[in-house]
């Protein structure tokens, strides 16, 4: 079950792209967009990290970051963020403690398979650390537009 509004946003230390490393708790003051994606370079998740790299100023303006997640590994992230220019960090969850702490672990179903992946989610935390949105189950068409309004408005 993914965590609610209303809920501290669970913290987490983890390596990032470009050799660094990253904690929730390194971001207080700012708000968070975390997003939780499948895969690096597979359709979706690449028009997602565009959508999300070419509104990044919009963001900053609103004292938000961006930071994606995922299982892949830092060298994948690497080769990722080189090819599309991402702008922001992505955390390497390849133990999968964070998507699971996050609750967007789940049981999925294609072609007739079932298997456990990442259900595609994104969380809007405040400066506090405290959870103001979750959009479950992201469908990445204006999506990033919409997760933007929600910064806005907070």
């Amino acid at each position: 079950m993914t965590l609610e509004v209303g809920t501290k946003a669970p913290d987490f230390k983890l390596p990032t792209d470009n050799a660094g490393e990253l904690s929730l708790s390194d971001l207080k003051g700012k708000k968070v967009v975390l997003y939780f994606y499948p895969k690096d370079s597979t359709p979706g998740c690449t028009t997602q990290a565009q959508g999300f790299r070419d509104l990044k100023d919009a963001f900053a303006a609103e004292n938000c970051v961006i930071v994606g997640a995922s299982k892949d590994t830092v060298k994948r992230h690497d080769n990722f963020v080189t090819k599309q220019e991402l702008n922001f960090p992505l955390v390497s969850d390849a133990e999968s403690d964070l998507c699971e702490t996050y609750g967007i672990w789940q049981e999925k179903k294609m072609y007739g398979k079932t298997f456990m992946g990442i259900v595609r989610t994104t969380f809007l935390i405040d400066e506090e650390g405290v959870i103001q949105k979750v959009w479950p189950k992201v469908k990445v068409k204006g999506h990033v537009e919409e997760v933007l309004d929600a910064v806005k408005a907070l």
